[in-house]
């Protein structure tokens, strides 16, 4: 075990097995401890009056405040399993630095699930919906998807049993595991009436007949989306995507989002990547919001209010498009400004004004200036023929 000197907090992965799972180095760290802090459960599992013991409250962040009231002293926080796997030392490392704790992690939920069901780790997805929107799943139903999921409570596996239906999924195999590790250890199906609060779902994804296919690549059909005709069309949001690169961990500033299709792919990417849509128009709220709870992306910010004036509190975006709005005084300029080096704007217009504007900035800035033209083929009477979309114009630009 590496020992940081300026260490006062330790993080101890503990599992349903209790103390008799965990290392002999967490097990010194317990014991070392002043204070331990953990859910009622895992506090259950110690034994011995040597040290004052703290319930997480709720809400959860007053607990994070009252464990940075103890700097200094030496703390034990308890876990669950891997604390670094949706678990609480991701959530601490953001306020408290690496080198002032010692993280000793047991087997984590998802390991066990892959043991018990033959699953390799490196070949399923894992998501928490403890604590997180059910909505959440909606980005990782594939047909032949394997999923690891955190429940919430014991409601948790029929909720998702009625979400997968909802998608066209309703043929998917779904395996409650409970009480992983310990004594209490159990397989049930989804249905059962006594299912614990306290499990674990393993999930294999399969497609109905005519289920839809909405994978996370850039390009959604359009009719994945509610929209009321403001929207980047599948060709042209693929391009725009691409354009714009999505990095895990980055935020987008979508400015003039429309009904938010932008905002919405570039966080389908990847769990981490964040979004604001920036929208003036209510009706369009409505649009925005509807399309981020349904295709799985419940984090998406939605900022209302006119740009640039609604940028001014926001914090600062790795990449920004422009789709509406682009002729709006002094909105190029802000967004542009708003970027640090390295980060990428891409604006597209179809009118003639906005072109000006993007022609304007290609003159002065650079970058990539495209025409893109999209026909689609559309019935003529009983024959087929091409009928063009109109051309947009596209600016992308990286900052250097």
């Amino acid at each position: 075990m590496t020992t940081h000197p300026g260490a006062w907090l330790s993080i101890v992965g503990i599992g349903d097995d209790g103390l008799g799972g965990v290392s002999p180095a967490g097990r010194r760290l317990i014991e070392a401890a002043e204070t331990l802090i953990g859910g009622a459960r895992h506090l259950a599992m110690i034994p011995g009056d040597g040290f004052e013991r703290l319930i997480w409250p709720s809400p959860f962040r007053e607990g994070v405040d009252r464990l940075m009231r103890l700097r200094g002293r030496k703390t034990c926080v308890l876990a669950s399993g891997d604390p670094f796997d949706h678990g609480i030392a991701a959530t601490l490392v953001r306020r408290i630095p690496a080198d002032e704790m010692i993280v000793i992690p047991a087997v984590g939920a998802f390991g066990l699930v892959c043991a018990r069901m033959g699953w390799a780790r490196a070949e399923v997805e894992t998501l928490s919906l403890h604590g997180r929107p059910l909505a959440t799943l909606h980005a990782f139903v594939q047909p032949g998807a394997r999923l690891l999921i955190l429940s919430e409570n014991a409601t948790t596996p029929s909720a998702v049993a009625g979400l997968l239906r909802q998608r066209g999924y309703g043929g998917s195999d779904i395996t409650v595991l409970e009480h992983l590790g310990g004594p209490l250890e159990r397989r049930r199906a989804w249905d059962d009436p006594d299912i614990a609060d306290l499990n674990t779902l393993a999930v294999e994804c399969v497609a109905d007949p005519g289920a839809p296919l909405l994978p996370r690549t850039p390009g959604l059909p359009d009719e994945a989306f509610h929209h009321d005709g403001q929207l980047t069309k599948r060709e042209v949001r693929a391009a725009t995507l691409a354009a714009l690169a999505p990095v895990p961990g980055q935020l987008l500033w979508d400015v003039g989002a429309g009904c938010g299709s932008i905002a919405v792919e570039w966080m389908r990417h990847h769990p981490t990547c964040r979004a604001v849509a920036i929208e003036p128009r209510r009706d369009r709220l409505a649009l925005i919001a509807a399309n981020a709870e349904q295709l799985g992306c419940p984090r998406l910010t939605i900022v209302d209010g006119k740009a640039p004036d609604a940028l001014a509190d926001l914090p600062a975006p790795d990449a920004v498009f422009i789709g509406g709005g682009l002729t709006a005084p002094g909105l190029f300029d802000a967004c542009w400004e708003a970027l640090p080096v390295g980060g990428r704007l891409v604006a597209n217009a179809v009118t003639i004004e906005g072109e000006q504007v993007l022609t304007s900035a290609y003159s002065r800035l650079g970058g990539g200036l495209t025409r893109i033209a999209i026909s689609r083929a559309e019935p003529v009477g009983p024959f087929s023929g091409w009928r063009p979309l109109m051309p947009v114009t596209q600016l992308a630009l990286i900052k250097t």
